[in-house]
């Protein structure tokens, strides 16, 4: 490892347009789930200025069957669609839940593509795609995440929840954020940079706007300017945050029109932020719209939980698992891992020793984290690693495979 390094992170939330799709759709996911454990759904969503529409592929009982929606199905999806951006806060001129536009284009899943996966008396159900997936772990945090990523992730989630219970009310959904830590002999020491661009209400704003526009108000900025300071020291260490950190805050000046109404949004184009902001690598497919027999929603998870409990083993510093795929084909095609120098055993031997403790078939990975269940809307903001495991959500987050490889191992 290099001595001394700067990395950085970003996150973005739930009312950046992108995690509004994100959120649409996971909610599409978790509603057809409440219905059937089995339902199979490829939910994509588009957001622009009052406009949500969906696309997609989907089989349901209860909901989509023979190739038709059953009856009053297709007004509840229209429901949910409609709560999901009234939760988020979207109550604009530009986005309003009440009253955008909406289109329901989904459709019924590709039969081609249902021979492949469904499990038949032949053949074991197979995964729904070729692909490759990554998990990671790392002890730079308690939660075991980067820490350029954790911290961005809480700043914004901090906000949104005092937004919600008008503790900042001059905040409106959409916002950013992005740390940037130096970091030496792996180890997180200063925050140089923090940047923090939110939507807000009127005038919250400089009146030398970059944009030209009249208006703005130098006091009510300084209000924004100095909450958002209060945010970002509540949340992060306190021995990160030096005389040399540098805040941006709204650093152009102006962000009033935000969300759909100011950039469109699309399902699955903030996979980084999902993940682990850039400090491992990344298979290239999206999570959210997609129910757990895709492998790119569920072998993601099972490489986070099997990287996450290596790394609270006591087994290495940081962890690195891939796993690969062929559709319609049930075990992975290969399992690599790689402790980056920093661990205690062998790498091979973990190897070996991971499919002997978690079937990795898409089958076998659903049940052993109970993925077959409305529990996606939640991941859809402020990442879907990092989290929480409580209940039934973020079940990939538990360690309970500790002592396991610990006896394997002869630990």
């Amino acid at each position: 490892m290099r001595n001394s390094f700067l990395f950085t992170s970003e996150s973005v939330s739930e009312g950046h347009p992108d995690k509004v799709a994100d959120q649409i759709s996971d909610s599409i996911v978790d509603l057809f789930l409440s219905k059937d454990p089995e339902a199979r759904v490829a939910c994509e969503t588009l957001t622009t200025t009052q406009l949500v529409v969906l696309a997609g592929e989907i089989r349901c009982k209860g909901v989509y069957e023979n190739g038709a929606w059953v009856a009053g199905a297709r007004e509840e999806v229209e429901a949910t669609v409609r709560a999901t951006v009234r939760d988020i806060g979207y109550e604009q001129s530009g986005f309003h839940w009440e009253n955008f536009r909406f289109e329901n284009n989904l459709h019924g899943q590709s039969a081609h593509i249902a021979q492949g996966v469904d499990a038949s008396e032949t053949k074991d159900e197979g995964a729904g795609d070729q692909g490759i997936m990554f998990g990671y772990a790392s002890e730079e945090t308690p939660d075991l995440m980067p820490a350029t990523l954790d911290y961005s992730h809480k700043i914004l989630e901090r906000m949104a929840a005092d937004r919600k219970s008008g503790a900042a009310p001059f905040l409106e959904p959409d916002a950013k954020s992005q740390v940037t830590l130096r970091y030496a002999n792996e180890r997180p020491v200063e925050a140089t940079a923090i940047v923090v661009s939110t939507q807000h209400a009127v005038d919250y704003c400089l009146p030398w706007a970059a944009d030209g526009a009249t208006g703005g108000d130098a006091a009510k900025y300084a209000e924004l300017r100095d909450y958002v300071k209060r945010v970002i020291a509540d949340v992060m260490p306190a021995e990160l945050l030096t005389e040399n950190t540098v805040y941006h805050i709204n650093p152009t000046g102006r962000f009033e029109i935000g969300g759909p109404d100011g950039d469109a949004g699309l399902t699955g184009r903030k996979i980084i932020v999902d993940t682990y902001g850039g400090a491992a690598p990344h298979g290239g497919g999206a999570f959210s719209g997609k129910d757990p027999t895709k492998v790119d929603r569920s072998a993601a998870y099972v490489t986070r939980y099997l990287a996450k409990n290596i790394v609270a083993a006591g087994l290495a510093r940081r962890c690195t698992i891939q796993l690969s795929y062929a559709i319609g084909v049930a075990e992975p095609l290969s399992i690599y891992v790689d402790l980056h120098g920093t661990g205690t055993v062998d790498e091979g031997a973990l190897e070996a020793i991971i499919p002997t403790l978690v079937s990795l078939t898409p089958k076998g990975i659903r049940t052993h984290l109970g993925l077959n269940k409305p529990i996606y809307r939640q991941t859809a903001a402020y990442g879907h690693f990092g989290r929480t495991a409580t209940g039934d959500a973020f079940p990939w987050e538990r360690t309970d495979l500790v002592e396991q490889l610990k006896a394997a191992l002869g630990r």
